[in-house]
């Protein structure tokens, strides 16, 4: 059965490819996704209408560029607009962003494990996103389950779509360490590294409010840490000013500013 699962999600992402040397051009911003932004995304909702007309702009042109394909579930309209802002909220603080390093996107309706199976007989199904290597290079599986959790709480810190995100930001310099040099500049480097395993070794001890999967290496450190300074930037300001600055001068902007 996995074999089956793991040849039909690389016919998906051969069909990508197929669809990517086909340029799409960038389609209006459907005016009643407004409404459904308002309501999902807390990001969105505490932008002035200016920058969330500049949300909607980078949201299409997102999705002109990398396609979206849903395995054993129908697409929705909520499902894309989920993904693209948690593609779009990281790289919100500059002017222009593309995801080089991106070509497709499948959406699993629920977690699943290491070969890929989301079934309810499969066991470990605790994977609620991936950022694939080798055969699966440019490629990203997001849990519909998942997704939807990261949005639909707002206190808990967790974004699994951000998250991902931030791995594929993370590795466009072909190496997902945990520093992201494209973002933050070469004089930060060190200090963001010491900032990293002070903080790691705080999570490692229980003496930290950061999620406890932040400990496992660097860049999920820095995952982890992104997702509380998106979700809880006030309280992230609050417990840990100095990863706080840290994380502004690294995405250049402050959250529900």
């Amino acid at each position: 059965m996995a074999y089956i699962l793991i040849s039909v999600v690389i016919l998906l992402f051969a069909i990508h490819f197929y669809r990517k040397a086909q340029r799409h051009s960038i389609k209006p911003f459907p005016e009643h996704w407004h409404g459904l932004l308002l309501e999902n995304v807390h990001y969105y909702s505490n932008l002035s209408k200016e920058k969330q007309k500049v949300f909607q702009q980078r949201m299409m042109q997102f999705l002109s560029e990398v396609y979206i394909d849903g395995v054993k579930l129908e697409l929705e309209e909520l499902d894309k607009i989920l993904i693209a802002a948690s593609a779009v909220i990281p790289v919100f603080g500059f002017k222009e962003w593309h995801y080089s390093n991106l070509s497709g996107i499948l959406l699993y309706p629920d977690n699943f494990n290491e070969d890929m199976q989301f079934g309810s007989r499969d066991k470990s199904r605790n994977i609620g996103g991936i950022v694939g290597n080798g055969r699966f290079e440019k490629q990203m599986i997001l849990s519909k389950k998942a997704l939807y959790h990261g949005f639909k709480n707002k206190s808990d810190k967790n974004n699994t779509g951000i998250h991902e995100f931030v791995h594929l930001i993370d590795k466009l310099d072909d190496r997902t360490d945990g520093v992201p040099e494209r973002l933050l500049q070469h004089q930060y480097a060190i200090p963001w590294l010491n900032l990293i395993h002070k903080e790691m070794e705080a999570i490692n001890d229980n003496h930290s409010d950061i999620r406890k999967y932040g400990g496992t290496n660097q860049a999920e450190f820095f995952a982890v840490a992104s997702e509380y300074f998106f979700e809880r930037p006030d309280l992230l300001k609050k417990k840990h000013p100095e990863l706080y600055k840290m994380l502004v001068k690294c995405f250049n902007q402050k959250p529900n500013h």
